[in-house]
């Protein structure tokens, strides 16, 4: 474990909730779909909503969160601004891949039933197989359901020969959780290269790409691929995540015309949340000191 990443985890809960609230859209389902609604009425912003958790075990906590995601669909409605997001691990996965694959069916027949899209998250190697059988599963029931690989990961070059005629939606990312060096590259700058070279085949294959990164560089060098081999902006989007300062880069990709969704999670419970915030503050640690001057400044200007 790095330095940085120890010294989150012994970090006070209550200093972790304050510096990652910026990430985390709120603390209920309604508010989330506002926020989401927010993003797309007034910056034409689209978002993936997502009920923070993970790892759950017990059974009634599983069916909370299938519960908690039909809420969601029904709040939302037939709408263009926003899909879900879920983990395998908040809904059975512990159990099998059938109990998970039956889980994440129920919320996805819901979804489609409103047109709303839905995509599997992808979480540590650990679960990387079972996710991608749940996927490949139920693909031929639900053909806008999406998932995500993890350029990080050496084997995402075999998911993606294996994904091959599928036109599928997959959310292409660097990945933030940390992986052993024998199974994943630990420089980010190669697994930035990744996302260049592993989009373009998968756009080449004929899949959807949401291309979620925040590094304006390699977003231009995206931009002059796709222009380059001639794929229209209805082949792909670009996703981030809320609470990433990214304002300037989202307007001017907007006016282009293309698609920005924002990764919006939220939580009815704190513990459900931790994980996510730890991972988000040990990956941006700038963010929790950016918010600590605010505060500081803030205090000091009302005195």
């Amino acid at each position: 474990m790095s330095l940085k990443r120890h010294a989150i985890d012994l970090a006070p809960d209550f200093m972790v909730k304050l510096f990652a609230a910026p990430y985390i859209a709120g603390d209920s389902v309604e508010v989330a779909v506002e926020r989401a609604r927010r993003l797309w009425s007034e910056r034409r912003l689209k978002s993936t909503i997502d009920l923070l958790g993970e790892e759950l075990t017990r059974r009634e906590d599983v069916e909370e969160t299938v519960a908690q995601y039909i809420r969601l669909v029904d709040l939302l409605g037939r709408q263009e601004c926003a899909t879900l997001s879920l983990k395998p691990t908040q809904l059975g996965s512990h159990e099998s891949a059938d109990a998970c694959t039956a889980n994440v069916g129920r919320i996805a027949e819901c979804a489609a039933a409103q047109g709303i899209g839905v995509t599997i998250d992808m979480e540590d190697h650990t679960y990387t197989d079972m996710t991608l059988e749940v996927y490949r599963r139920l693909l031929p029931r639900f053909s806008d359901l999406g998932v995500v690989l993890q350029t990080r990961l050496h084997r995402t070059a075999r998911d993606i020969d294996v994904l091959r005629g599928m036109k599928a939606r997959i959310r292409l990312c660097i990945g933030i959780y940390l992986e052993p060096a024998d199974i994943a590259l630990q420089a980010k700058p190669e697994m930035k290269e990744r996302v260049l070279r592993q989009g373009e085949r998968l756009l080449d294959d004929g899949h959807y790409v949401e291309f979620a990164t925040h590094d304006e560089a390699l977003i231009g060098k995206i931009l002059d691929m796709t222009a380059r081999k001639g794929f229209c902006s209805q082949r792909f989007e670009f996703q981030m995540l809320l609470g990433v300062p990214r304002d300037g880069i989202q307007r001017q990709l907007i006016v282009d015309g293309q698609t920005v969704r924002l990764y919006v999670p939220y939580a009815v419970k704190w513990a459900h949340a931790l994980g996510y915030a730890k991972r988000r503050l040990a990956a941006n640690p700038s963010m929790g000191l950016y918010i600590a001057k605010n505060l500081v400044r803030n205090a000091l200007g009302s005195t």
